[in-house]
């Protein structure tokens, strides 16, 4: 998480793209299979806005602007004690594949401020906004005092940003009693409104997690799908799969139109990280989810990873080179609590059993498959080991406790959840018990619904201790209207004793940690194929500090 300033990192990644990734596929291919990437499959990844070998874009001058370049809104994320990530791109025409802003550099100042009005700057500067990066701006302010909330804004010529408001995190010392978190994952635009994002807007928390699938792949049709637009036509070009990097920064634009994703982005630091979806659905690893060679579809995911940098809060470390990117970090936010950010979808094994629901069998419970990578799981161990917070939050995409998909022992489990990846659980476990974590918290995405589950020594054993609390925060809009008993809420509910909660409608999570217990409320809206569904609480839940347990609130 160390902050890395903007020169550096373009000086190393801006102008060799194209080499990155054919270097990092040959890195997950080994030579004689990499040389069996063509050009074209080459071509699919990178033949948008690329500079060739040495050149240096234009400068534009930004008083040659004609129309607002901030369409997409502003965003801040992972903040430090001294330091928060501002970002937003120029894209005065974003449905255009260059955004409207063609091949040239452009200078964007920005500045920080104690105040809504911008009386009380205490931070201003200028960056560039390369072509290369679909001219995103990341700057990464530093000297910011902790534990404090700005206002920041960005100008490109005679144009002025919406304002946004963050915050830095406490000083790593700062005893604090409380600090309030919102949950969401999962946004696939054409199943209906972020009516969610509206209410999340107005929430007074500290800073919001994203789980994952941020962007669904999927073609959009003209009409919005579920939104059913009939005073706007969406371009032809989001009516199919996102495949080349082009095809991801336009989703991105289309996603980053919606006022009320911005209106959260403005209000609210964003920590990200992504599941499947922000490149294909349920790939593992390098093995996508159809029938491609494993060479082609690092391509995909490379252009994938790029567009997803370009078009979120992140600094520069997490910047990717080819198909690859270090997304897991740890965040502090003063002595209560550490969280620790996976990432459960680059470096896991390939879904057991053709990926189908599936009984846990020698396949599923091979001891070498892992869901994190050994170096991931190594990094969030030790941390374990090293943490003093007085809780552990975990936050990552697929659910973690156990979930029995009907009431015999032999009932199927997910292969694309922890289930399928018991022995990699099993480790996460045991380094959990070997750390003494008292108070750990699972934040999860991914599954549509909304969960609160007791994470149990041992799942089969309702009576076993139990380690922590998970909950899945539902879905922003992915399953489109949902209801709040799905089918399957008395049989998973009977089959797994642990399961505390299970409620089918999108919404979010609010989550309130202090120094006795954290409290879970789960939010949830009735519909959203319509926009304006007013926020309702369904359950709330309690875990007590050193009495891990969801009790009723």
């Amino acid at each position: 998480m160390a902050p890395l300033g903007r020169p550096r990192a373009l000086a190393a990644h801006a102008f060799s793209p194209h080499d990155a990734v054919l270097s990092a596929a040959a890195r997950h291919l080994g030579r004689r299979r990499f040389l069996t990437v063509t050009a074209a499959a080459a071509a699919l990844a990178f033949s948008t806005n690329l500079p060739a070998r040495g050149a240096v874009a234009a400068e534009m001058d930004a008083a040659r602007l004609t129309a607002d370049p901030f369409t997409l809104g502003v965003a801040s994320g992972d903040p430090l004690p001294e330091s928060v990530l501002l970002w937003t791109r120029l894209a005065p025409e974003p449905f255009e594949e260059d955004g409207g802003m063609g091949q040239e550099r452009v200078s964007v100042q920005w500045e920080v401020s104690l105040d809504e009005y911008f009386a009380l700057v205490v931070r201003r500067g200028t960056a560039l906004a390369y072509p290369e990066y679909s001219h995103s701006v990341h700057v990464d302010v530093q000297g910011l005092t902790p534990g404090v909330t700005y206002y920041y804004r960005f100008r490109a010529g005679s144009y002025i940003s919406p304002a946004g408001r963050t915050r830095t995190a406490p000083a790593a010392d700062a005893d604090l009693t409380t600090m309030k978190l919102g949950a969401v994952a999962c946004q696939a635009y054409q199943d209906g409104y972020y009516t969610v994002y509206r209410h999340l807007a107005r929430e007074d928390v500290d800073v919001v997690f994203h789980l994952g699938d941020y962007l669904y792949e999927y073609a959009v049709n003209s009409a919005g799908g579920e939104r059913g637009y009939t005073d706007v036509t969406l371009p032809e070009v989001f009516n199919r799969e996102t495949m080349t990097l082009a095809d991801y920064r336009l989703r991105y634009s289309l996603y980053k139109s919606d006022k009320d994703l911005q209106a959260a982005h403005a209000a609210h630091p964003f920590v990200v990280t992504w599941d499947d979806h922000e490149t294909e659905n349920n790939y593992a690893g390098s093995v996508p989810e159809n029938d491609l060679p494993p060479s082609e579809f690092l391509l995909r995911r490379a252009a994938a990873y790029r567009a997803y940098w370009e078009n979120q809060p992140l600094r520069s470390a997490q910047l990717p080179q080819g198909p690859d990117a270090l997304l897991y970090r740890r965040l502090q936010w003063g002595t209560l609590a550490q969280f620790d950010v996976l990432d459960t979808r680059q470096y896991r094994s390939d879904q057991a059993y053709d990926d189908r629901p599936h009984a846990p069998g020698p396949e599923s419970d091979d001891p070498a498959r892992t869901l994190t990578g050994a170096e991931q799981e190594k990094w969030l161990l030790d941390g374990w080991q090293a943490s003093d917070a007085l809780w552990n939050v975990t936050a990552q995409q697929v659910c973690f406790s156990q979930r029995r998909f009907g009431l015999t022992a032999d009932a199927p489990l997910s292969m694309d959840a922890w289930d399928g990846y018991r022995a990699s659980r099993n480790r996460v476990v045991a380094g959990a018990k070997a750390a003494g974590l008292e108070n750990w918290l699972i934040l999860t995405g991914d599954v549509h619904v909304a969960y609160a589950f007791d994470v149990k020594d041992d799942f089969d054993n309702p009576d076993s201790r139990t380690l922590g609390t998970e909950l899945a925060c539902s879905s922003v809009s992915s399953g489109k209207d949902g209801v709040e008993r799905p089918d399957s809420w008395e049989t998973q509910m009977k089959a797994n004793p642990h399961m505390k909660f299970y409620d089918g409608r999108r919404g979010f999570a609010r989550v309130t940690i202090g120094t006795e217990s954290a409290r879970i409320d789960f939010k949830t809206v009735s519909v959203i194929s319509t926009p304006g569904a007013p926020l309702t609480t369904a359950a709330s839940f309690v875990t007590e500090v050193g009495d891990q347990g969801m009790k009723p609130a």
